[in-house]
């Protein structure tokens, strides 16, 4: 069974019908200031289409991680004033999510209006691992629709969470995949079904334990593995070089002496950085050199330094190796990029792949806050995924709930 799209809701008409959608409106904080509004921005199409079509519309989506209870530190009212500051049409916000204000404000919802609601994490049944919690919570989200409404899932980053807003509505509502779900689901499967080649992917952030599954899937499939970030210094110490006071993840160590000799077998080339960007501390204004991979103890900081990014040598192999290829994926920074001295290896990278003419992907979450605080532009890219873990999931081959229950399984 395939999920049913957008276009066929709207083709049935949503004209004075409550619509509720899930989005990810999930944005990086400064106190109340969003500073990366890519995920609002990427949730507007949508949502514009169906208040243009005259339907209802109410908004779940969540911000951070609160304890199942109200924590102004985890409002979702940013982002909502984003998408008010942003958007077409008119835009409320409920004090609560299926309270009060909440079923005050949807009541009165005109068509072409769409009201947010609270944190839908704020309740802790939108989390719990009881499958009746779960149910419950989501048939106060359907009331909140008259009982007669639609759904439509439009949030590709929480598609791998069993919750609430995600799996048990869509058992309530006749549900419907968005566009931005629809075209994730897309640019992934090509590049889990038919990249062309050579195909190279980028991987980078902190821990190689975030990425293992990832890694085992994609060796074989792509020509390149190009390992970046804090995750490099494991694969380092697994070649016997010493890595100072760099990030570590010693019980991985086997696991990735494992990789690597599975990847001479199979003629898939793992790329780990020549040279490395190395701090007396972690901090803006720490000093810092270059060193020889093979050779981060060596210089003035001995067995304390910290590796920070890659260095320029492996910057350009990198981006070498990037110009070269017909499809890219790439998930995670090679180093601290919001620090500009350590910003220069994720720099490279994400230049090569907007000059690049491959099909490119930029894997969602601190890759993609990366390109943004860098200064570059998301049509740079050939698409920025707005979910980072679930990208992973995805290519991982696992079962993503969300997608599961729009397809009616």
């Amino acid at each position: 069974m395939t999920s049913r799209t957008l276009d066929e809701l709207l083709a049935d008409g949503v004209r004075g019908r409550h619509v509720l959608v899930r989005s990810d409106l999930n944005v990086p904080l400064d106190g109340s200031t969003v500073t990366d509004d890519g995920r609002v921005r990427a949730s507007i199409p949508v949502l514009s289409k169906l208040a243009n079509a005259g339907a209802r519309v109410i908004v779940m989506a969540h911000l951070g991680r609160p304890k199942g209870a109200p924590d102004p530190k985890y409002s979702i009212s940013p982002a909502a004033d984003r998408l008010r500051e942003l958007a077409d049409f008119p835009v409320a916000a409920a004090e609560d999510v299926v309270g009060e204000s909440a079923r005050k404000l949807s009541a009165g919802l005109k068509d072409g209006e769409v009201l947010v609601l609270e944190n839908v994490r704020f309740d802790a049944r939108e989390t719990s691992k009881d499958d009746a919690e779960r149910a419950a919570f989501a048939a106060e989200l359907k009331d909140l629709t008259g009982g007669a409404g639609a759904y439509v899932d439009d949030a590709f980053g929480a598609v791998h969470r069993r919750h609430a807003s995600v799996v048990e509505i869509a058992a309530l509502l006749p549900a419907y995949q968005g566009d931005l779900v629809r075209t994730e689901v897309e640019v992934l499967r090509t590049l889990a079904e038919s990249p062309k080649r050579p195909y190279v992917v980028v991987l980078g952030g902190s821990k190689v334990s975030d990425k293992l599954a990832v890694i085992d899937k994609l060796l074989g499939r792509a020509d390149q593995l190009l390992i970046g970030g804090g995750m490099a210094f494991t694969f380092l110490k697994a070649q016997g070089h010493e890595v100072g006071g760099s990030l570590l993840e010693e019980d991985q160590l086997e696991t990735v002496r494992g990789y690597l000799s599975r990847a001479r077998e199979i003629g898939c080339d793992i790329i780990l950085p020549t040279d490395i960007v190395v701090a007396s501390k972690f901090g803006a204004d720490a000093e810092h050199e270059v060193l020889a991979a093979d050779n981060l103890e060596g210089g003035r900081f001995g067995s304390t330094g910290l590796g920070l990014d890659i260095g320029p040598a492996s910057a350009e192999a990198f981006a070498s190796y990037i110009r070269s290829a017909n499809t890219v994926f790439w998930n995670g920074p090679m180093g601290v990029f919001e620090i500009d001295a350590f910003a220069g290896g994720t720099r490279a990278v994400a230049g090569a792949l907007a000059e690049s003419e491959a099909f490119s992907v930029v894997g969602g979450g601190d890759s993609a806050a990366a390109v943004r605080t860098l200064g570059f532009r998301d049509d740079d890219f050939g698409h920025i995924s707005t979910g980072g873990g679930a990208s992973l999931e995805y290519l991982e081959g696992k079962e993503l709930p969300g997608l599961t229950a729009l397809e009616g399984k």
